[in-house]
Formats: C-alpha cells, structure tokens, sequence
C-alpha cells in the first residue's frame, strides 16, 4: 500500500481516480480548492463515495496560497491533476489560468522536492499539441490556446525540477476524457442534456473535428499503470488516449440511437483555439506499461447518458 497525493480530487478524472486507487488498496489523499469553474455541489457529489472510505481524507487547500508542507507530510506519490481546464474561458481568464496551471504547479513542485515523495506524476492534455495532435510524444508542441500554453509551461516546469533536483516525474498528456461526471461544460455532457431537455444543439463549425476519445475508467488506469511502475514509466512522457476517432456528426447520431430521439443542430462559428483532430498515438504506452484502453465510444457514450439521466 501506498499513499497517494491526489490534487484535484473532487474533479471528475480526479474522483474517478482516487475510487480506482483505493479500490487497489492504497491510501488516498485528496486535495482541491473548489475553485468555481463549475458548481461546488457537483464537486461535492463526486467526492460523496470516497468521503465513506476509510482509506480516503481529503483537505480543501488552494495550491496558489495553501501550506503544502503538511499535506506531503506522508505521501509516497504525487498525481498533480488540479487545473484550470477548458481552452474557451482561457481566453478572457488568463489569470485564472496562469495562477492556477503554471505557480499553483511550481508551489507544488517547490513543496515536493522537500518531501518525502519518491514519484511526481503530472496530469497534462493533447492541447499542448496544438491544432492537430495526431503523433506520439515526440510531436511538435504548438498549443493555439492560452489554456494549452499554461498546460505546456507547467510541464517545462516538472522538467525543470526533475533535471535541477532530481525528482523522479511523470508527464501524462490526456485526449478527450468523457463520461460519468464529465465537468458540465465539456461537449459530450453538453449535447447529452440537450437530448435529455428537448434543446437545440449548436455544434460549432462543421462538425468534422475529431477525437480520439478516452472513456474516464480507461484514463484512470492509464495513470495507475505509470504509478504502479517507476521503473518504466520515470523520466517519460505518455499519450492517454482511447482507441477510437469520432467526429462531432458521429458522436450526435450515436445519441441520436442511444436516446431514441432526433438531434436538432444550428450550426456556429468554429472557437478559437479549438483542436481540428485529435488521434491519441498510446504506442509508446502500450509498449512499455501494458496501457490497453477498453470502452467503446458507444459502450462510454450510454455510461454517460446512464448517469446523466440520473441526475
């Protein structure tokens, strides 16, 4: 067993994460700011299963203000998921972003090196890629948004730290994560509640951007596997992604089937900053920790819909 640091425990990568950790045995300390991107009772619901675990505490702490010192008190590992996400408000929060993305992870990192921490793991996205992330981890890196340079500024810095102190670190670059929990202002949960609602839905552009999409159950096994092997996954980079590649047009007619009802669409502008194609290249994942991802766009698609008709 060991105990494992979770900064945005009560996020949606980062419950599921934290569940899945516990479920394998290991002592889970979780951390998040309640930072309102979103509303805090939906935080407040995913952390509702794991605040009844024995192997579960949890400390509301800002990373940007807070005393970190105690929190790694007795932490093994570090998984660093807490972030502010979501490329569109990027744009007009960059401060936000800054604060949040770039010194709450140089705080972090500052605390860890004088701690007990023996591996740093830190949860970054396919944005620093920018317009198309279609390679492997050697790809150029030109993130076109202001949230995927904040994004690739905080992986300069764990690379900073792991060449200056010797820290053992983790870089996990994320493709499109979707299902139960997925934060309310992300695409999928978007068109599911406008299925659910009877509402129009605006696709922006026309609708071809493509995914590779990452069922969260799979995402978080990714990260485990990385944790559970230092040996093979310190001083690497790996792409977390699923399998498949849908478009906008796909993913509505698979809604369109799994809730019986017609999609109404308008058509907007494309966003600024926004990926054309995303296609997870896990090669190197598969390779050297057994990543295998497991869930089927249609399969992950019903989970999400399941859990959000229950809401």
């Amino acid at each position: 067993m060991q105990t494992c640091l979770v900064t945005g425990a009560a996020g949606f990568v980062g419950s599921h994460l934290s569940e899945q950790l516990i479920a394998r045995g290991h002592r889970v300390i979780g951390v998040d700011a309640f930072i309102p991107y979103y509303p805090r009772a939906l935080k407040e619901q995913n952390l509702a299963g794991l605040r009844q675990s024995a192997g579960f505490t949890f400390h509301e702490v800002d990373l940007r203000s807070g005393d970190l010192a105690p929190l790694l008190a007795e932490a093994d590992v570090v998984f660093h998921l807490a972030a502010q996400a979501g490329l569109v408000r990027s744009w007009s929060e960059f401060d936000s972003y800054m604060t949040c993305n770039i010194q709450a992870t140089q705080r972090l990192l500052e605390a860890v090196t004088q701690s007990p921490v023996r591996h740093f793991l830190h949860i970054s996205t396919s944005s620093v890629y920018g317009r198309f992330a279609t390679g492997d981890e050697t790809a150029p890196l030109a993130p076109i948004s202001p949230y995927g340079i904040t994004k690739l500024a905080a992986e300069h810095l764990v690379q900073a730290y792991a060449a200056n102190y010797g820290l053992p670190a983790t870089i996990l670059r994320l493709f499109s994560v979707y299902g139960p929990r997925q934060r309310p202002d992300m695409g999928y949960n978007i068109f599911i509640r406008a299925f659910l609602e009877g509402r129009t839905i605006t696709v922006d552009g026309d609708g071809t951007d493509s995914r590779s999409n990452t069922y969260v159950r799979d995402c978080a096994e990714g990260l485990i596997l990385a944790f559970e092997q230092p040996e093979r996954s310190v001083g690497e980079t790996f792409n977390i992604g699923g399998g498949q590649e849908v478009n906008v047009n796909q993913v509505l007619a698979i809604l369109e089937e799994l809730t019986g009802k017609p999609a109404q669409i308008v058509h907007g502008p494309a966003r600024a900053g926004d990926q054309r194609r995303t296609v997870a290249d896990i090669g190197k994942a598969q390779r050297l920790l057994g990543y295998m991802p497991q869930t089927t766009i249609v399969d992950g698609l019903a989970a999400q819909l399941a859990w959000q008709r229950g809401q």
